[in-house]
């Protein structure tokens, strides 16, 4: 697909290319995925392809922004607010570990790394729908658990930057540096209830 400015065009067969792009992206992987592979999953031509997303990596990042904000949906229907503030902050907890540490989150990570300058509005656009959008559901959550007594918050959007930088100690330098690839859940588990109780011995009533 074409360099220069990635400009994405919205159609009648917009959904149908991105659901045919993520089964094959969630399959095959950046790399391993191919155009005509994609096209045909699709239902589409090439030639339809291209006059969407005319760059695969714009292809791969309008994928990557649809599942953070359908993993951001699911946790906001799943997760109960009504719940004691640890019990609401442990399922984020898990969702975000699991999220950055699957092999599709580690991908989206790499290529917004790799591809920050040359298309620098590609990472603002997935910021805005990935890490931004986990912020702000997280400060509802801590709102929510202000009102009932359970925390002492003065910042929230500095808490909510605090809790989800806890959920990455440890096995997201890991990652970024190529150390290990995947982790079991007792490791998993770990960094979920550390993050928790560090939380709640800062802000906890």
């Amino acid at each position: 697909m074409a360099d220069g400015t990635p400009q994405v065009k919205r159609g009648r067969k917009f959904d149908q290319v991105l659901d045919g792009a993520r089964k094959i992206f969630m399959s095959d992987g950046f790399e391993g995925a191919s155009v005509d592979d994609i096209a045909r999953e699709a239902g589409v031509s090439k030639a339809t392809l291209y006059s969407y997303f005319p760059d695969k990596r714009l292809l791969f990042m309008e994928v990557a922004k649809a599942e953070c904000i359908r993993q951001a949906d699911m946790a906001m229907e799943t997760i109960d607010q009504s719940a004691p503030i640890t019990d609401a902050l442990t399922d984020a907890a898990w969702r975000m570990v699991e999220f950055f540490t699957s092999d599709f989150g580690q991908r989206v990570f790499r290529l917004c790394v790799a591809e920050s300058d040359r298309f620098p509005e590609l990472g603002r656009e997935f910021y805005e729908s990935g890490p931004a959008l986990v912020r702000a559901k997280l400060i509802e959550f801590m709102q929510c658990g202000i009102e009932r007594g359970e925390l002492v918050v003065d910042d929230l959007p500095l808490a909510a930057d605090q809790f989800g930088e806890l959920c990455k100690a440890d096995l997201f330098p890991r990652l970024v540096f190529s150390m290990d690839k995947s982790f079991d859940q007792p490791q998993k588990r770990r960094i979920v209830e550390g993050a928790v109780a560090t939380f709640m011995a800062r802000y906890g009533t």
